[in-house]
């Protein structure tokens, strides 16, 4: 078996431990929102994508393609993003705590890690491939990342490769000295670096990787230099004494730059702990506070359910739009750098977000039970012969007790999940992969024999998993097998940061809920409707008028993607080695291979 290079950037331990000086500084698409103007110096190099029209041109052919096929390896395809940490605090070292909060993360992205701290004297920087625990286990190492302010991250890539180049923070040593780690994927990435080439950026700025991570900083850290430009050329005024106004400045110059999601964190020399979000709040940031002896202490992340462990309180969500700075004594500062509204991904409270987060001012628990209420309405207007419900683990737990609880059936954990089996697709032969795949989930036949079964799934986004779960709860005794997604059919790209760049890798991309039920061999399906998801937000936090849910309607809130950008994104990068799923089945026998949709 031949292994590509990124393959093999996958499976080779890779590290990178870095001190540095801070002293030397076929479908239809929707764009509803435009963007912020360029500023003045950029006006004429950027112009709004307009939304081209087109029409599903997929029906039976392409279900036939999808039921046949060789065996494919069960691989749950797990859409991913980042998930980011920083905190200051005025004694002692933030290494553990940082390390402590990243754990509590590392649901949001197990590709790599990374981690920077700092005195403000200097910086130390350490990120490998791998879980936090195997990168940041080593008491060693975390005896040399001293300093009372730090920032990490857990990555899964959505741009870029998995290569430990492209691993979180990126840093730029003039001007100030930055470090930036970054949750999200811009959608004018190229554009930004075309900019960035030219001589309309300061210094023709020299990109080392294809992370538009590495590009956001850097076009942060131009209009860095230009305020710095501005105050020496307009007011005279003293730049060290201006440093806090130049991240203003500068995040309001950037945000009219950049498009697309982010929620940032970075360490600014002179500065402090900068955090930041994109005007439409489409990824969560999260402000938490603790009481220190010297003064209030504070911690930054991608969701609150990093703070408990270490003893932060939340306080607020970093607002769209909004800068926060934590300065290098430990006040804290803000300002609106662009008019926000907030538009927060949908796709956090059905799978994303753990359900011990708040985000936006809403529970993740309690949505999911909404979101149960609501599908529990629509499968009891089914009529359903269904003897007990169960869910598929583990995102799904909330949802389908809240359906048993409304339809008064019993619910049943029938799928046992074993939390210490590897990644499967790294098996040398489908034989072993096959093998790994029944010692990860297992139906118990004492739960499923003779019932007529409701198996609830957060979502169904490829259906190669749900296919083989059928499969098993079949031969584990079932009479029948019902299903019902707690999301609505996943049809269109993610392009703002979760892992799903493809339609050609959805199940439910031009078929009829009818014809997925009949490739994924159940007895019934149902999925939720898009609606439910928005009633469910709104009556949790009625601030909230709208969310970006792009990947079930085709509508991008930033107002820049079109039926070319799609197009571009499936042919080349992330999206380019994605394909339409093939099924198989867990156990090779005669039964199994007469099975349609199983070979």
């Amino acid at each position: 078996m031949m292994l590509s290079s990124k393959n093999l950037s996958r499976g080779c331990v890779q590290r990178r431990s870095v001190e540095v000086s801070a002293r030397a500084g076929t479908t239809t698409v929707r764009s509803v929102r435009g963007a912020m103007p360029p500023p003045s110096h950029l006006a004429s190099s950027f112009s709004n994508a307009s939304a081209l029209k087109g029409k599903i041109a997929l029906g039976n052919a392409r279900m036939s393609r999808m039921v046949g096929g060789g065996a494919k390896a069960y691989k749950r395809v797990t859409p991913r993003m980042c998930g980011i940490i920083g905190i200051f605090k005025y004694e002692g070292n933030a290494n553990v705590e940082l390390y402590e909060g990243l754990l509590m993360l590392q649901h949001r992205g197990q590709d790599s890690a990374g981690m920077v701290t700092t005195d403000w004297q200097r910086f130390k920087e350490y990120k490998e491939n791998g879980l936090v625990k195997d990168v940041f286990g080593k008491q060693e190492l975390m005896d040399t990342m001293k300093g009372h302010c730090g920032i990490a991250h857990v990555r899964y890539p959505t741009a870029g490769s998995s290569s430990a180049q492209e691993a979180q923070p990126f840093f730029v040593n003039s001007p100030l000295g930055i470090y930036l780690i970054h949750n999200g994927n811009l959608t004018n990435t190229e554009e930004l670096r075309d900019l960035l080439n030219s001589s309309r950026s300061f210094f023709n700025r020299h990109l080392r990787t294809e992370s538009d991570s590495e590009v956001l900083l850097n076009i942060l850290a131009d209009e860095v230099h230009r305020a710095h430009q501005r105050c020496l050329q307009t007011t005279g005024c003293d730049p060290n004494k201006n440093k806090i106004n130049f991240l203003f400045e500068a995040g309001e110059m950037t945000m009219r730059l950049l498009k697309g999601a982010y929620s940032c964190l970075a360490l600014v020399k002179g500065v402090g702990l900068v955090a930041f979000r994109d005007p439409h709040g489409i990824r969560p940031l999260v402000l938490g506070k603790r009481a220190g002896a010297l003064g209030d202490e504070w911690c930054i992340a991608s969701e609150d359910c990093a703070f408990g462990p270490i003893g932060f309180e939340r306080v607020r969500d970093v607002q769209p739009g909004e800068m926060v700075i934590i300065t290098e004594d430990g006040k804290l500062q803000s300002r609106q750098c662009a008019q926000g509204t907030p538009v927060p991904c949908i796709f956090e409270y059905i799978y994303l977000a753990r359900p011990d987060s708040v985000l936006n001012g809403i529970p993740v628990y309690n949505f999911q039970l909404k979101l149960g209420t609501a599908l529990a309405n629509r499968i009891r207007a089914k009529e359903w012969d269904v003897d007990i419900v169960c869910p598929v683990p583990d995102g799904s737990r909330p949802a389908a007790i809240q359906i048993a609880a409304e339809l008064g059936l019993p619910y049943r954990e029938g799928l046992v999940k074993n939390r210490y089996v590897g990644r499967t697709f790294i098996m040398p032969d489908q034989r072993l992969r096959e093998m790994s795949v029944r010692r990860k989930l297992n139906a118990m036949p004492a739960v499923f024999e003779g019932k007529s079964v409701l198996l609830i799934d957060d979502s169904i986004v490829r259906g190669t998993t749900m296919t083989q779960i059928v499969d098993m709860v079949r031969r584990a005794g079932a009479r029948k097998v019902y299903l019902a997604s707690a999301s609505p059919p996943v049809v269109y790209p993610n392009v703002y940061g979760v892992d799903m760049p493809s339609r050609k890798e959805f199940v439910a991309n031009g078929l009829t809920i009818d014809q997925v039920c009949t490739l994924l061999k159940a007895d019934g399906l149902i999925y939720q409707e898009v609606d439910d998801l928005m009633t469910a937000g709104r009556e949790l936090n009625p601030d909230i008028k709208d969310f970006d849910a792009s990947c079930f309607t085709g509508t991008y809130v930033t107002g820049d993607i079109d039926e070319a950008y799609l197009q571009k994104l499936e042919l080349s990068g992330r999206g380019a080695s994605r394909r339409a799923p093939q099924k198989v089945s867990l156990i090779n026998n005669d039964r199994a291979n007469a099975m349609v949709g199983s070979s």
